[in-house]
């Protein structure tokens, strides 16, 4: 009797010690992350970032079918990442969407899809030679409130291939969703500033650029000639916004100009600076000869930028690392279009450890300088360079079209690797310190707060080309059809110059991705499938025949 006591009391404690480790896990709830690069760890600024969301947040995902193998672990990548943003806000709701799943709405589906921007990816496999291709949209949309944007999760890459191209978008899969959270839950509210009045580019050639801008920031055009009659209002006028962006100034700058532009810098103002020590474009070659001469351009900007410590050297950067430009050989109906090498635009790399050009495409230059960093107590990063193949041009030097054969000695690239665009970072010292300023400022300042800046030498970088009148997307080439790193490096750019939330350092993040060899499988398959499916039933027969053996010995 004392024992079934005893046996009922400890069933009893069995019981409410469940139901009380029960409770408590449903009271409270954590997750683990055990990964060694704590890829499921998020960031404090995307927590910050969606935990503000206050109604529902749709996100619709694109990734969806019958999948590549590597595709599959990027769209389990996309899954668990948004079940971790869910943990935090459960107002995040999500679809998985297969376009191409239904055959009557297929076409339609990927007319509408393409036409919003989600261009596919053409996936072309051979196995057991055997070529075949297929769409793959892998991208996704995030909805809040009235406000839809584009969630890209494949970072595509001209170096790279797909394998590496998805780890590099995994790498930045924290990054695509938050950064496409904050543009839509977060109101604008930094303003940039885009400079006209010095022979920048024209409207059309920066549209696409600063379409995909205005998805953060409110923009406006801003121009200098009110400095000759109201050069303390300009100033005043200026300091409204919290970045200057000047695309490819073609004419000087005037003292009064650049003391305004210098008081924007120590009072803090960011600044986003393309421009060219050389004058020369591919349309100067379209003459008879085929040829032009590179003339020095002076902006009057030397002393500006050699203060701030860089100095844009006047020559152009040739690179056997280049991208090719299409040009016409022959004559009339015998005229074939050919892609042709083309040293005058340097494919620049981007430097790996910064989160600018983190894990960037490359990036197409046309007609670059040659940037020297100085010493002066301001933080300098190089953040694209040139590739070790190299010649430098000067003034007064003659510049021509290649022929169909060209015949380059590399001995002559021997340059090293130059300089093409560069972060400056810290306390600047005004251009004008303990110099006779050019108008009077009663609140002129020698030094000031921290600022930024960055000088890309070369205007082309953010120009997009043209066609039927319609800016097409910048960085694509429609006489290729290849497409380069330029808007997404100048996008995050703009993104480092005026971020204050930590946002952008989520580029940074590292994962360790591993592949099985593809190859090696198709080779090998035979052999593995011998030892996963035969070699198991030659061993379960072995242990039925040894089993049988010992228990008949045993009772016979």
């Amino acid at each position: 009797m004392l024992k079934n006591k005893k046996n009922s009391i400890i069933v009893v404690v069995t019981v409410v010690i469940l139901i009380g480790i029960n409770l408590l896990s449903n009271s409270v709830y954590q997750r683990f992350d055990l990964t060694e690069d704590g890829r499921y760890t998020l960031s404090e600024t995307s927590e910050t970032i969606v935990e503000s969301a206050e109604s529902p947040l749709i996100i619709d995902v694109f990734l969806e079918g019958d999948l590549p193998a590597e595709f599959r672990l990027l769209q389990t990548e996309i899954k668990q990442l948004i079940e971790e943003f869910q943990t935090i806000n459960p107002r995040i709701k999500v679809n998985y969407i297969d376009p191409l799943e239904d055959e009557a709405t297929r076409e339609r589906n990927i007319q509408e899809l393409t036409r919003s921007g989600l261009e596919p990816y053409v996936n072309s496999q051979q196995v057991s030679g055997k070529v075949t291709q297929e769409l793959i949209f892998p991208w996704g949309f995030a909805s809040y409130g009235d406000e839809t944007v584009k969630i890209p999760f494949l970072k595509k890459s001209l170096t790279v291939d797909l394998q590496g191209q998805i780890v590099n978008s995994i790498q930045h899969l924290e990054y695509a969703f938050a950064d496409a959270f904050n543009k839509i839950i977060k109101p604008k509210t930094k303003k940039i500033a885009v400079l006209k009045g010095n022979g920048q580019l024209d409207d059309i050639y920066v549209a696409d650029f600063l379409t995909s801008v205005k998805e953060n920031y409110n923009i406006a055009a801003f121009t200098l000639d009110s400095v000759s009659t109201n050069a303390v209002g300009t100033l005043k006028k200026l300091k409204e916004f919290d970045l200057i962006i000047s695309a490819k100034p073609t004419q000087p700058f005037t003292e009064e100009e650049k003391l305004v532009l210098d008081q924007f810098t120590i009072n803090g103002g960011k600044s986003l600076w393309l421009t060219e020590s050389i004058i020369m474009e591919q349309d100067s070659l379209l003459n008879p000869t085929g040829s032009s001469v590179t003339i020095a351009r002076d902006l009057n900007l030397n002393d500006f930028f050699f203060k701030y410590g860089v100095r844009i050297n006047q020559n152009l950067v040739k690179d056997l690392y280049s991208a090719p430009i299409t040009l016409a050989f022959g004559e009339g109906t015998n005229a074939q279009f050919q892609p042709v090498q083309w040293q005058y635009s340097p494919l620049g790399t981007a430097n790996p450890n910064h989160p600018i050009s983190n894990n960037l495409n490359i990036i197409k230059f046309d007609f670059t300088s040659q940037i020297d960093t100085l010493k002066n107590g301001i933080s300098k990063k190089v953040l694209v360079h040139s590739s070790s193949k190299t010649q430098l041009v000067g003034p007064l030097q003659s510049v021509s079209l290649p022929g169909p054969n060209q015949d380059l000695d590399e001995a002559n690239y021997n340059g090293g690797s130059q300089n093409l665009a560069v972060l400056l970072e810290g306390e600047f010292t005004s251009v004008y310190d303990k110099r006779i300023l050019p108008f009077q400022l009663k609140d002129f300042k020698s030094t000031g707060i921290s600022s930024k800046m960055v000088v890309i030498a070369d205007g082309d970088v953010i120009k997009n080309e043209v066609s039927r009148n319609r800016p097409l997307q910048l960085g694509f080439d429609r006489l290729t059809g290849r497409s380069y790193g330029n808007k997404e490096f100048l996008l995050n750019t703009v993104n480092y110059l005026l971020d204050d939330s930590g946002l952008i350092n989520i580029r940074s993040k590292d994962v360790s991705v591993a592949f099985l060899d593809t190859e090696r499988i198709e080779d090998e398959k035979t052999k593995w499938q011998f030892i996963n499916i035969v070699i198991p039933l030659l061993l379960l027969a072995a242990f039925g025949f040894v089993f049988n053996y010992l228990r008949q010995r045993k009772y016979t």
